[in-house]
């Protein structure tokens, strides 16, 4: 495996509306521009040798967002389903599913589970879509799990718990981008990301194109991953 390559990005698509105002336009075209974006990042990242990708495409906190906006996304999901399931059965992606899904309308869900299961047994490729997802509601909600499970006993340890995660067999993330500028997880892998690199970039998720995706690669390539060790072993 090549070490200097992540394995498991995850990205915070953030600057969807303010890529829409500087062009002056309504923060929904925003979004529209910022689920196309999408498919094309995938495949850059499948071309580099990641394997997965967990993209932040609606938190728990976004419902504080303006009704209409709000009501646009959650219309998009049937139509991004739609649209990207076949792509993922052409590229050999599988689907998946992060978060409180039964908080979503019932077309997004009956849109993300037929998706899912037409691109289950896909295996080139994984892509995540944390949606009505929140870092400490995921915690809250394994801790829950754990506490109702009777058929478990002894001590609870980091692989324990992980079991109770919403997607246990999915690696961490090797390496978070985080478009838009911000400096701030936003409630996003609290547990998964503990070791992650880091990377922000102004650039908007609309304007996130191959050239500012292999900058971040780049980057992650020239970071030295210790895990709480030191360089060699040494002093």
């Amino acid at each position: 495996m090549n070490t200097t390559v992540p394995q498991h990005v995850a990205i915070i698509m953030d600057g969807n509306g303010r890529w829409a105002q500087q062009r002056g336009k309504i923060r929904t075209e925003g979004h529209r521009a910022g689920a196309k974006r999408l498919p094309k990042v995938v495949e850059a990242l499948m071309a580099a040798g990641v394997k997965t990708l967990t993209v932040y495409a609606f938190s728990t906190e976004n419902w504080k967002r303006p009704e209409a906006e709000v009501s646009f996304l959650m219309g998009l999901i049937p139509q991004f389903c739609k649209e990207q399931t076949e792509f993922a059965r052409k590229h050999g992606i599988r689907l998946r599913v992060m978060g409180r899904m039964k908080g979503l309308p019932k077309a997004a869900q009956d849109a993300l589970r037929k998706a899912m299961e037409e691109t289950k047994d896909e295996s080139k490729f994984t892509l995540v879509l944390a949606l009505n997802y929140g870092g400490r509601a995921e915690i809250l909600d394994a801790v829950n799990a754990l506490l109702a499970d009777k058929t478990r006993s002894g001590e609870v340890t980091e692989d324990v718990f992980r079991n109770y995660l919403y997607a246990p067999d999915i690696p961490d993330p090797d390496l978070m981008i985080r478009t838009g500028g911000e400096k701030r997880l936003s409630n996003f892998l609290l547990w998964e990301l503990s070791y992650a690199e880091l990377y922000v970039t102004d650039a908007l998720w609309p304007d996130f194109d191959e050239t500012e995706l292999q900058k971040a690669l780049d980057a992650y390539a020239n970071r030295d991953r210790r895990y709480g060790g030191i360089k060699g072993g040494k002093e």
